[in-house]
């Protein structure tokens, strides 16, 4: 269950506001919560054991944390994933494979959490980092990619930024 009591900005963390302006409502949550309020809403038989998230490279990915961000001046919703797997050495997950994971959990993820919610964003993104990060932080060991979309009639077009 999602809960207003556990709303943070993160203004809090770095110049950001996790809400948009007018103050509309949004619950800031970690992986279990979001996951279940989100993906069973919209998707039955979408979950899969220990909180993944299915992607077509089949690596392990798990919703760290979705914010609010009108920082650029207009609203950005961004979805960070953890994805342990992801890495330029051998054997790891690189970005060729990574962007078409990101394009995937924002068609079957970020469009739906954004028609429930009622949010108009000029951007979606989505990152995958091999660790947690905390948002607004540096960690230069930690791999992160991300991709940048708009959403037109529920479809997420990249933006290439």
């Amino acid at each position: 269950m999602l809960r207003p009591d556990r709303h943070r900005t993160a203004q809090a963390k770095i110049a950001a506001p996790a809400t948009p302006d007018g103050g509309a409502r949004f619950w800031w949550v970690r992986g279990r919560a979001l996951f279940f309020a989100v993906l069973l809403s919209f998707a039955p038989g979408f979950a899969t054991a220990g909180n993944l998230l299915p992607v077509p490279s089949g690596q392990d990915v798990e919703l760290s944390d979705v914010l609010l961000d009108n920082n650029p001046g207009e609203l950005w919703v961004r979805f960070r994933f953890v994805a342990p797997k992801i890495g330029a050495t051998v054997g790891r997950i690189g970005y060729d494979v990574a962007s078409i994971d990101m394009a995937h959990l924002c068609e079957t993820l970020a469009v739906p959490y954004v028609a429930q919610h009622q949010l108009e964003p000029a951007l979606v993104v989505i990152s995958m980092s091999d660790r947690a990060v905390e948002f607004g932080r540096t960690a230069p060991d930690a791999t992160q990619f991300f991709e940048a979309y708009r959403l037109e009639q529920a479809r997420c077009i990249w933006e290439g930024l």
